[in-house]
């Protein structure tokens, strides 16, 4: 854990510290009006750093658009510490806002604090911390066997600042593993549940956040709650792709099912869109046996190839040079490329059918022939597919750059109206190759409407990611990009969703949440009424 810049203060520097913090954020009250009785004690007040050391690594995030610089870092030994910081804040006359960050993975400055306090949730994860409720490889992971929402079976208890890559390597040792992930591991699972936390197993298993059976939430009151469809499920219901609003996440229950040894992908490209997407929507759509196969795939995802770019890139390096240079080669309409990726897991039991299964499932498909690549890899390998990429980026300098990412879900019913806009006629044209970007669909009946999380009202909507990577001196170029997509999705009335949204007037977030906005906004009041978590959403301050 980073160093604590104050191994001990006495009452006297406790009380310096936290008149320090209330005057950096502007709001000074005389000490008269303060509950004395709230007063953080020596030993979590030794866990608050002021230092710029502390303040300036919390003030930015992934995307590198933004700047929020707080007065405080916090970081705490255990739960209890983070519900005596939040129970604090709420004494108070004029409350602070406290954000809590995993990996800091969000663009646009959702998981900052300005001039309030940062609570810096690896600092759970150490190891070696005795007040750590520690399990599998002492880390606060731990797979177990019960009954959850009245069915017996495997789960794991795991922190919120714990990673997915964790996660997958306790449960995996086991034999096991969650159904549901998102395509990079390397970001929390408090934070992954507070958006949704979505891949390509989405259309099959649901998001993450509907495989969760129980939570443990640190709520704006500063109370520890336990909660699960059963027990306190306003709140639960709540924090799921809450957006951080309504609680901290400090431990979640996750669903687990055995965890399959190998991965059989394939991948098809096509130059028509409209067959492109129709073959996603056949392909989600199968359930069940089919001709005596087994049930469907288990992931699916479509991705652009733009003229600009080459067919692999950070997120991926499927494709063989060989493969390239015949890509390359292909002449499509607006220079644009669609690549459809499609994965079928297997073990032991059924390694010497999987191939006759795929062709079973990909049998009357229209992509482009002779355009169809394989490949095998272990189950691990496949889901840590990213993190490849990272690091080479990363040696090379060029992943600590600005991410101006969109990301968004479009209604099935416009999806090529988005496809003749959006990227033939906005994206293709570009010059500069700073993909990669995401198409694929998702059903409606694997969400919950109860959760927080908002989606287009349509069985079939899609996801779309626009994962760019810029220069310091030229990401505003790719954020007015992304504008005129927005905008033109408004102006054709398309009922377009942000995914990890971001909205600069709280018209923008009333109209996000549409007909939910005013739930939202009764679940705030009664969970968050002094607006102390996460303020750098903006959504109520």
């Amino acid at each position: 854990m980073a160093k604590i810049a104050y191994p001990f203060l006495s009452c006297f520097v406790v009380i310096f510290v936290i008149s320090r913090l209330v005057y950096i954020i502007g709001k000074l009250t005389p000490w008269s009006n303060f509950p004395t009785y709230e007063f953080l004690s020596p030993d979590i007040s030794t866990r608050l750093r002021l230092d710029s050391d502390a303040t300036i690594s919390a003030s930015s995030d992934f995307g590198k658009l933004v700047r929020a610089t707080p007065a405080g870092v916090f970081y705490p030994s255990s739960v209890e510490d983070i519900a005596s910081l939040v129970k604090f804040s709420y004494g108070l006359p004029a409350s602070f806002g406290i954000a809590a960050r995993g990996r800091g993975h969000s663009v646009r400055g959702q998981a900052m604090a300005e001039n309030g306090v940062v609570i810096e949730m690896r600092a759970l994860d150490d190891r070696n911390n005795k007040n750590t409720d520690c399990g599998t490889n002492g880390s606060r992971i731990r797979v177990d066997f019960g009954i959850n929402d009245g069915l017996m079976g495997w789960f794991a208890d795991v922190g919120g600042e714990q990673l997915w890559i964790d996660v997958l390597g306790a449960t995996v040792e086991q034999g096991l593993a969650p159904v549901s992930w998102t395509d990079y591991l390397y970001l929390s699972v408090g934070g992954t549940l507070s958006n949704a936390g979505i891949s390509g197993q989405t259309f099959r298993y649901g998001p993450q956040i509907s495989n969760v059976y129980e939570l443990d939430v640190v709520t704006g009151r500063g109370e520890l709650v336990t909660c699960s469809r059963q027990v306190s499920s306003e709140l639960f219901y709540s924090v799921l792709g809450g957006l951080g609003q309504f609680g901290i996440i400090t431990r979640a229950r996750i669903a687990l099912q055995p965890a399959p040894k190998r991965v059989k992908l394939v991948r098809m490209l096509y130059d028509d869109f409209s067959s492109f997407t129709r073959d996603q929507e056949q392909l989600i759509s199968i359930h069940g046996d089919k001709d005596g196969m087994l049930e469907g795939l288990n992931y699916l995802e479509g991705s652009i190839i733009m003229h600009q770019s080459p067919p692999n890139n950070w997120r991926s390096s499927f494709f063989s040079p060989s493969h390239q240079s015949k890509i390359a080669s292909l002449a499509t309409p607006n220079g644009i490329i669609y690549c459809l990726e499609v994965a079928k897991y297997y073990d032991d039991s059924n390694s010497y059918t999987i191939d006759k299964e795929l062709e079973g499932l990909l049998q009357g498909l229209s992509f482009l022939p002779g355009f169809i690549f394989t490949r095998d890899e272990t189950f691990v390998d496949f889901l840590n597919r990213v993190r490849k990429g990272e690091l080479e980026l990363e040696a090379k300098g060029l992943w600590d750059v600005p991410h101006p990412w969109l990301n968004l879900f479009v209604p099935g019913s416009r999806i090529l109206d988005f496809n003749s806009e959006a990227f033939a006629s906005i994206l293709a044209p570009q010059t500069k190759a700073t993909g990669p970007f995401l198409l694929y669909p998702m059903l409606r009946n694997k969400w919950d409407d109860r959760m927080s999380a908002v989606i287009p009202d349509e069985d079939v909507f899609y996801t779309i990611g626009l994962l760019h990577s810029s220069r310091f001196d030229d990401w505003e170029e790719f954020e007015d990009q992304n504008e005129k997509i927005l905008q033109f999705g408004e102006d054709k009335g398309m009922k377009i969703k942000q995914y990890l949204p971001h909205y600069v007037n709280m018209d923008g977030w009333k109209d996000h949440f549409g007909a939910q906005w005013e739930r939202f906004c009764e679940r705030k009041a009664m969970f968050d009424p002094r607006r102390i978590l996460s303020p750098g959403q903006r959504i109520f301050n």
